[in-house]
């Protein structure tokens, strides 16, 4: 049985082939058990590979290698007690159906060939050094921990000031972000942005509470978005319509908000007809969409949310009565390359006033959101292995293919030009957005992920007779979890199983199911592990 790319979950956007991925139930059993397609490695232990997080790229990843290489055992380390990453704490309470893809990572995670370790967080209460001996190859897939900065004079205020991916984890139930405590006490937002996260902050900020109270919303979350005193958001980008990076789902949810009243878009700013008209089809409907903008009658709505294009954040404000009240923020107006100014890649440039002064403008705002991308960093201990972090561009170095490369000449140039500086680290892989950077949906992610760990297998079935590829020749111990299990107990960390998280899963479920939502997350890791006491 030859698994097959294309076989997507619709739920994760793309629509490919015929059927989804997930109508077939024991699909993941049935494929992990077969072994006319996979790989045999040729040794009397089997190949034992660390995976480092465990959101979509990693469970992606461990399931393609569970599926091609027989003989492999998986140990999947998370930071969290609880698994799924992104998928758990990165996704909008409302949109339930995008995290479906958790019944897929469950069928992984039953293989007897998989072990789950939580609430161990790799290179701060584990060094990487203690996995590198008992392990044939270790792939990190520990997504994008920080958020990009605007780096404008204001922004580190402690007041008022918020990236979405903080926001976006408090309302989840991130215990990073537990204590956010966002000021809701004002009536303007005002969120720089145009991607799809941007609009799920909107739509958060915007939706009443009933509606959020029957999902997977943190309860604090709920409380405090109770006594929000929103009404009007503003979702700002520097550029035009057709440069900016949301999709139609969302704006559809967001015009379609009751009670919501959305701004026109001025027509010296909207693509004119003729152009809209020869756009792509899934452009030109966006466009139509927009021009269409909301039902909902302004004077008889009680908040409203506009989309305000060319702009770039210059500055933020506060009251001079009220040193802790936000006041506004200051933007600067951009205009279009005019050369080819309905370009999805059309250029910006300053714009200027005919006295020579740049052309600016005051939004109001009690509260402020930057939602400018997410970013990787580097985790402690990866320079130990060889592994030279690219932080301009936020990914550990890789041949595209998911081995990690080095600039330095630290590993194997193998079926390179002569004189490459570029080198393989053999054993080292990684996947997600750590490889190819913060961008994509959970298919282009599954995709990604696959094509890591077949460059796995490839290598295995390369490697000429020995299993090890972090610890060749002397194939390292072989033991995995097993080996690392003795340093994690002298070090006195408290790891969780997969059984461990099923019962705080059921927890969650049974809270949930009393209070009429699908589950109550557990926003603390002690309360999470007392569950388990």
């Amino acid at each position: 049985m030859q698994l097959k790319q294309a076989f997507v979950c619709a739920q994760c956007t793309v629509r490919l082939n015929r059927r989804p991925l997930l109508r077939c139930q024991s699909f993941v059993s049935q494929f992990i058990s077969k072994r006319s397609n996979s790989h045999v490695a040729q040794s009397d232990r089997p190949v034992r590979v660390a995976i480092v997080g465990s959101g979509p790229a990693g469970f992606y990843a461990a399931y393609r290698l569970l599926a091609k290489q027989e003989d492999a055992i998986v140990d999947m380390y998370e930071k969290l007690p609880v698994p799924f990453g992104l998928a758990r704490y990165g996704v909008a309470p409302d949109h339930p159906e995008v995290k479906n893809c958790e019944d897929k990572f469950t069928e992984v995670a039953e293989s007897t060939r998989f072990n789950f370790v939580g609430n161990v967080d790799i290179g701060h209460d584990l060094p990487l050094a203690a996995l590198k001996p008992h392990y044939d190859a270790i792939i990190f897939a520990y997504g994008a921990t920080e958020d990009k900065e605007l780096g404008i004079p204001g922004e580190k205020a402690l007041h008022s000031v918020h990236s979405a991916r903080a926001f976006v984890g408090w309302y989840n139930g991130l215990p990073e972000h537990r204590d956010l405590d966002p000021d809701l006490s004002g009536e303007n937002a005002v969120i720089v942005g145009q991607g799809n996260v941007a609009l799920d902050v909107a739509r958060i900020l915007l939706t009443d509470v009933e509606t959020l109270q029957k999902t997977d919303i943190a309860d604090y979350a709920v409380e405090k978005l109770a006594t929000s005193r929103i009404k009007r958001v503003r979702v700002v980008g520097r550029r035009g319509p057709l440069q900016a990076s949301f999709t139609i789902k969302e704006i559809r949810e967001m015009l379609q908000l009751p009670d919501v009243s959305f701004d026109p878009i001025p027509d010296d700013i909207f693509p004119p007809e003729e152009v809209v008209s020869a756009l792509p089809r899934a452009q030109k409907r966006l466009m139509q969409l927009l021009a269409k903008g909301s039902a909902n009658d302004p004077l008889k709505s009680s908040k409203s949310w506009s989309l305000d294009f060319l702009l770039a954040p210059d500055s933020l404000h506060w009251s001079p009565d009220y040193p802790y009240h936000l006041s506004h923020v200051k933007f600067s107006r951009n205009e279009l390359d005019p050369s080819d100014p309905y370009s999805p890649s059309s250029k910006v440039f300053p714009k200027h006033l005919s006295s020579g002064k740049r052309a600016q403008v005051n939004l109001p705002a009690s509260v402020f959101f930057r939602s400018v991308g997410y970013k990787s960093l580097p985790l402690p201990g990866l320079e130990d292995l060889g592994i030279d972090f690219d932080t301009r561009r936020g990914i550990i170095p890789n041949d595209g293919f998911g081995r990690v490369t080095s600039l330095s000449n630290k590993g194997q140039p193998e079926a390179l030009p002569a004189g490459s500086l570029v080198s393989h680290l053999p054993g080292l892989y990684c996947a997600g957005w750590v490889k190819r950077g913060p961008t994509g949906v959970i298919a282009s992610t599954m995709t990604d992920a696959f094509t890591t760990a077949d460059t796995v297998v490839q290598d295995l079935s390369k490697s000429a007779g020995s299993t090890s590829l972090l610890n060749a020749p002397d194939h390292g111990s072989g033991l995995g979890w097993d080996g690392v299990k003795i340093e994690a107990q002298r070090r006195g960390l408290r790891p969780t199983s997969w059984t461990d998280w099923q019962r705080i899963d059921a927890a969650e479920r049974e809270s949930g199911q009393r209070k009429g939502k699908p589950r109550d997350k557990l926003g603390r890791v002690e309360e999470m592990l007392k569950v388990l006491d």
